[in-house]
């Protein structure tokens, strides 16, 4: 276990480290000034060379690099210099020094994923830490949704194999798997939150924190995640679907669950102690793929229901170039995907002994 998650570690440095060389290089060929960007209308040559000097936009690209290197490494090299755009400065930098050798210090800290350019100076990581958390409740919401009713109804369909009930099943899960996530946001949004708002409540835009009328007091709104988990779960829901059901029909012709008959097991007992979590592998991969795409594919049905996660953020930020946030948006995202890789790589070993973490 150990020596796998020494390589699984080794394996995500290298992969966070060429992500973060193609965003910084794609986002950097980009057209435009990045310090013009943060000015607006207020730009003038002398405010356009103080920000160049402040960000280190006036160095070159290769010089940016390892400045956006140093930024996001926990271990980085400081200069002692105040005008220098590494010097340690408390509104960047939450840091412990290490030591000090001539006019450079090395410190370990968090990393800097620097400051949005159209926020007013606020941090792109508090930015993530405002969003992020909305995002995954919405996530864990519909992979929840999705597993309950998929699993439930996968099984239903294997056990009642080519009957009019699977059949039917098979038709919904297959129109599941076919309708775009941003059509079924907007059919949802107005047949549920416009047409039937008197009956269900419900309102076609709201994130989970609302202010009240009076502008003072934040509350939470439940209610608000009800439409936004069910359309991001259609699709994970209708690929459980047919996973559980294919799997655990495999899994019915070995040879352990035909044993299991002919010792007078029920099949409900059969089922629970033999057939699921050996059926569940396939299940398990499929969600894990799913979650983390929800977590950075969530884009049109947040911006629909105007759910105030990371998606939506993504979104504001392309509209008006907000480089720092897209950077540590994808950042965080790839970051996520190989969490949740490895996560799903023990989960593996604990349901299939014979899987290996090798």
């Amino acid at each position: 276990m150990i020596s796998y998650l020494i390589n699984k570690t080794f394996y995500a440095l290298l992969t966070l480290f060429g992500v973060v060389t193609v965003i910084f290089f794609l986002f950097n060929i980009l057209p435009g000034d990045p310090a013009k960007m943060m000015l607006g209308q207020n730009e003038d040559s002398e405010q356009l060379a103080i920000v160049k000097k402040k960000y280190g936009f006036d160095k070159s690209v290769g010089t940016q690099y390892l400045y956006y290197l140093n930024d996001l490494s926990p271990i980085s090299f400081h200069s002692n210099t105040e005008d220098d755009y590494t010097f340690l400065r408390p509104q960047k930098y939450s840091e412990a020094k290490l030591f000090t050798v001539g006019n450079t210090t090395t410190v370990l800290k968090f990393p800097y994923l620097r400051e949005s350019f159209t926020k007013q100076g606020k941090k792109v990581s508090t930015v993530l830490a405002e969003t992020l958390p909305n995002t995954f409740v919405l996530a864990i919401s519909a992979i929840g949704i999705a597993l309950l009713l998929g699993i439930s109804l996968g099984i239903i369909s294997a056990l009642k194999k080519d009957t009019f009930l699977d059949k039917a099943i098979q038709i919904l899960s297959t129109i599941g798997m076919s309708i775009p996530s941003f059509f079924s946001a907007i059919l949802f949004a107005w047949f549920f939150g416009f047409v039937l708002h008197k009956y269900t409540n419900l309102e076609m835009t709201g994130s989970l924190f609302e202010l009240d009328d009076f502008g003072e007091k934040v509350n939470i709104k439940l209610k608000n995640l009800i439409l936004p988990a069910l359309v991001l779960g259609i699709r994970p829901l209708a690929v459980v679907i047919q996973l559980m059901r294919n799997s655990l029909l495999e899994v019915f012709n070995q040879d352990y669950i035909r044993t299991a008959r002919a010792k007078g097991l029920s099949e409900f007992q059969i089922i629970k102690k033999h057939a699921i979590k050996n059926a569940l592998n396939p299940v398990v991969t499929a969600i894990s793929g799913w979650f983390a795409s929800m977590l950075a594919g969530a884009v049109f049905v947040e911006y629909i229901f105007g759910w105030n996660g990371l998606g939506k953020e993504i979104v504001n930020a392309l509209n008006t170039l907000d480089l720092p946030v897209i950077m540590g948006s994808v950042l965080i995202i790839a970051l996520l995907f190989i969490i949740i890789n490895i996560f799903v790589d023990i989960i593996y070993a604990w349901l299939d002994p014979k899987v290996k973490l090798e």
